[in-house]
């Protein structure tokens, strides 16, 4: 029994080993976990060993032909939130957490479907990365960008397998910023490199910041045509408030009658909508904590949607056995595990950067670029990125080769899209939130598959492979 059992243990390393997997990050089998046909790993990557600083990481291979699929990362925004508790484990991953908290379910729609997905969580500060010097957690775009340049480099180096396969970057909301920095830091390190270059594809974002005043002006503008504030307010805030003005670091500079009206708008829409998706009920925190703890299936459902699972997945990941079976938190931080970091100081001015320019040098990389929008996210709404993706094609003399229209998905509209110059695409997802994935789950696969697989949207309503 004992000989038997070694030789097993070997073929599983020696397999793992040739295929270019690091065998001490595998996860065998997470808590509650249905059984399933594709791997897992998870663990750290040292991106700077002097200072102590890593980045966690959890991939997760394809369900069919992992070895042939490329490689999708995925980054959550904030600043500051977690890809583990968003894209993994909420939205796009291949599990949810159960309703007591302790367990978890299949994700029917999940993206490893369609390709091998990367979640880091990501700066150091957020979720279970970490630095032993606290000066590391007042950082920004910049410091955010090398270190995720270094990240890909080093976990390329765990995963060599991966090293010329297509790669593609995706996020959504402050994503915006991190990918595209992200991919310009790539394709700086291609322009530079003689040997090894990142094999980059394409770059999605989804209901992404791309620049801070128009997205701002939208969310009012949001507010007004979905009838959540008056006639009076909304043309008060169109009278007097100059968004141009509008930044993060003191976005009450506009004139006083216009944060008069910014204040009564808030006011108006009011704490019981979910801003990031106003078709959506809330979920009441002090309620399902005490059913987590009672050990009740709390889950409250909303036009088909867990709206309590961001408690279910907070009381998942910190439990320690979770922890142990994803090789998280290895240095026993003082801290429990957040969706959103509360160590962190991050730049309150980055958030005013123009992104614009960094998806025009993307784009004349040759690079696909597809903006992608829930349409019932009043934070980072449609009506801004449309404006401005049509405005850069624009500025690029981009000629439209997919007019404006509807996308189709199981013989429904999906969405509405529109391409320019073969390489950007804007699309809407109907139905759809801030969190896209989560809130349409069959759509934004479609959407997804469609995207990896060099696939404009379907505009019949015939049936396509990604049905």
């Amino acid at each position: 029994m004992g000989r038997w059992w070694f030789w097993a243990l070997f073929g599983v390393v020696l397999v793992l080993s040739v295929n270019g997997y690091p065998e001490e990050d595998l996860v065998v089998r997470l808590p509650g976990q249905p059984e399933v046909g594709f791997r897992q790993f998870a663990g750290y990557v040292d991106v700077d060993v002097k200072a102590g600083r890593s980045l966690f990481y959890y991939f997760v291979e394809a369900e069919d032909d992992p070895d042939t699929k490329a490689l999708t990362l995925w980054l959550n925004g904030g600043p500051g939130c977690s890809s583990m508790g968003g894209g993994a484990f909420t939205e796009l991953g291949p599990f949810f957490p159960s309703g007591d908290g302790r367990g978890l379910r299949r994700n029917s729609k999940s993206w490893n479907k369609a390709s091998n997905l990367l979640f880091v969580e990501s700066p150091a500060g957020v979720g279970w990365s970490y630095s032993n010097t606290t000066s590391d957690y007042t950082c920004g775009d910049a410091s955010t960008a090398r270190d995720m340049r270094v990240f890909m480099m080093k976990w390329l180096e765990k995963f060599p397998a991966f090293k010329s396969r297509a790669l593609f970057l995706t996020g959504e909301s402050y994503a915006g910023h991190y990918i595209p920095q992200l991919a310009v830091a790539l394709l700086d390190y291609n322009s530079h490199s003689t040997g090894f270059k990142f094999n980059l594809k394409g770059v999605a974002i989804g209901n992404p910041l791309l620049r801070l005043d128009r997205d701002s002006a939208a969310t009012y503008e949001f507010f007004w045509s979905h009838g959540m504030i008056s006639d009076e307010i909304g043309l008060t805030i169109t009278k007097e408030c100059d968004f141009d003005d509008y930044v993060y670091a003191s976005p009450h500079n506009v004139s006083f009658s216009c944060n008069q009206a910014l204040s009564e708008a808030n006011s108006i829409v009011g704490e019981y909508i979910n801003n990031y998706d106003v078709i959506l009920d809330v979920c009441y925190p002090a309620i399902v904590e005490q059913e987590l703890r009672l050990r009740r299936m709390a889950t409250k459902m909303s036009v088909g949607i867990d709206v309590c699972m961001t408690y279910e997945r907070s009381f998942y990941f910190n439990l320690p056995e979770v922890q142990k079976a994803l090789h998280a938190n290895r240095t026993g931080l003082n801290y429990r595990w957040t969706m959103c970091s509360g160590v962190l100081n991050y730049s309150e001015t980055d958030g005013n950067i123009d992104i614009l320019p960094l998806l025009k040098r993307i784009v004349q990389n040759s690079i696909p670029v597809w903006v992608f929008s829930g349409d019932q996210d009043s934070v980072v709404p449609l009506l801004g990125s449309r404006t401005l993706i049509r405005e850069l094609a624009q500025e690029m003399k981009f000629k439209i080769t997919v007019p404006f229209g509807a996308w189709f998905h199981k013989g429904q509209v999906g969405g509405w899209a529109t391409e320019y110059g073969n390489l950007l695409t804007f699309a809407t997802v109907r139905g759809a939130a801030h969190m896209v994935p989560y809130a349409q789950p069959s759509r934004a696969l479609h959407l997804f598959s469609s995207f990896v697989r060099g696939r404009r949207l379907p505009n019949t309503t015939r049936p396509s492979i990604d049905d």
